[in-house]
């Protein structure tokens, strides 16, 4: 697993004793703790100014080790907190400053985020991002993203905005694509879902309309409990079917 430090890594210019990599070279560093980048999402990224390797005279990259940290750690806040590209690197360039820059808050608001519904202000938020943020996490075009808005895959906000859930199954949707899913094939696994979801409903449901706060709260403790398990579940039962085709 990668790591990286906290302060504003330094990019684009290798010391003495920095080993220079190939593009491949860092996506098979990175692909333990991110199985889902590519070679393009790197470019990507390159072109929007968050990394900048070397060029060699005939116009390969080279990434020192630092250019590997400012990538994982670029990687890691749009995973773990949904960032903007945007803010991503205005909170790297405030570090390369010396800046003392706490990481934006998932209670911090601009013009890509917005309160989760059960929400009050004032308390913790989740992040929204644009529909320019999704396309590039995704790698996707506007005719895929409509694609699967259409099949119900992905539901935007009702201002457009797409929350973490959102964010996820994109992903995840960009990612069987590539293996020749289209969508329509995924309309069972959607039914599925939703009928996994009916059964943790039922027995949440007597906690939830409790007049006590405490046993409310145990209510969302325990959803989210059985959603875990029922995803294991599932996974489990796939290796299990998967094992039986092969004999």
């Amino acid at each position: 697993m990668l790591r990286t430090s906290t302060g504003g890594a330094g990019h684009g210019t290798a010391s003495a004793g920095q080993r220079a990599m190939s593009i491949g070279t860092v996506l098979l560093q990175l692909r333990d703790e991110f199985p889902e980048v590519t070679i393009s999402k790197i470019r990507f990224l390159e072109a929007e100014g968050l990394i900048e390797p070397q060029r060699t005279p005939s116009g390969y990259r080279k990434f020192t080790p630092a250019d590997v940290e400012r990538l994982a750690q670029v990687l890691r806040m749009q995973r773990d907190h949904y960032l903007p590209l945007k803010v991503i690197r205005e909170h790297l360039e405030a570090l390369a400053r010396g800046e003392r820059a706490a990481l934006p808050s998932d209670g911090g608001q601009d013009e890509h985020t917005d309160l989760l519904p059960d929400q009050e202000p004032g308390r913790a938020t989740a992040t929204r991002i644009g529909r320019a943020e999704l396309l590039a996490a995704t790698e996707a075009s506007e005719e895929q993203l409509d694609e699967w808005e259409s099949y119900g895959l992905i539901v935007p906000a009702s201002g457009g905005s797409y929350d973490a859930e959102a964010v996820t199954v994109a992903r995840l949707v960009a990612d069987l694509g590539r293996f020749g899913l289209e969508p329509r094939h995924l309309r069972a696994v959607k039914a599925a879902a939703e009928r996994e979801a009916g059964l943790v409903e039922q027995v949440v449901a007597p906690l939830r309309r409790h007049r006590n706060p405490q046993t409310r709260a145990h209510a969302e403790a325990t959803a989210r409990e059985l959603a875990d398990l029922s995803v294991r579940l599932h996974a489990a039962l796939v290796q299990t079917a998967l094992k039986a085709g092969f004999h």
